[in-house]
């Protein structure tokens, strides 16, 4: 099995490579936010300590955590935001690394592990190669703008706590180029995996 690392800015285009890595390649897709989503439902292993570090007043009448309340309180405030870090990514991990075996033995080939802070939390140290996403500012912004409704501040903000481009090319073993159509990001793709393959054969 071939684990590969897909990060990248916000507005990158990260979810359409990953959707056609599944399509056209078979590949077994990880996102990292999905784990920590489901780590934080209420049948989750870390919802009591969620709710222990942020309060009752996080807990839904559904029993369910407010995201969009956590969401605006660790983005305003670094200590929380740091708390949850604590508690969310070793046990993230932990389910990346166990998945990765389930995948192995079931005979996977392409495995795919997505986060914006892959790098950040040395995901390089279980991935065969990291790819960066990347897209210019202008296509990042206007992609937010048009798909998620976020406002210039927002996104500025947002970026500012990312790595910075060439943080991002300095840790990736390929460079994909997303700015344009498509079909010229897939070609980069394709190529890539073929080499991959020929690799292993």
């Amino acid at each position: 099995m071939y684990a590969i690392g897909v990060t990248g800015g916000i507005g990158s285009g990260k979810s359409e490579v990953l959707n056609y890595l599944k399509e056209r390649w078979d590949a077994y897709i990880l996102r990292l936010d999905d784990v920590s989503r489901s780590l934080l439902e209420p049948d989750g292993a870390l919802y009591g300590e969620a709710v222990r570090l942020f309060g009752e007043e996080i807990v839904k009448e559904d029993q369910s955590l407010d995201r969009a309340q956590i969401a605006a309180r660790i983005f305003e405030n670094e200590t929380e935001r740091d708390a949850l870090d604590a508690l969310i990514h070793p046990a993230v991990k932990r389910e990346t690394i166990r998945l990765m075996g389930e995948q192995k033995e079931a005979g996977t080939d392409l495995f795919v592990v997505e986060a914006a802070l892959l790098i950040e939390d040395h995901y390089d140290a279980l991935c065969d190669e990291m790819w960066y996403i990347y897209a210019d500012t202008d296509t990042r912004y206007r992609r937010l703008i048009s798909s998620r409704g976020y406002t210039e501040e927002r996104i500025q903000k947002t970026m500012e706590k990312q790595l910075s481009e060439e943080e991002f090319r300095a840790h990736a073993g390929l460079v994909i180029d997303n700015s344009g159509d498509f079909a010229l990001t897939k070609a980069q793709i394709d190529r890539r995996v073929r080499e991959l393959i020929k690799g292993r054969a």
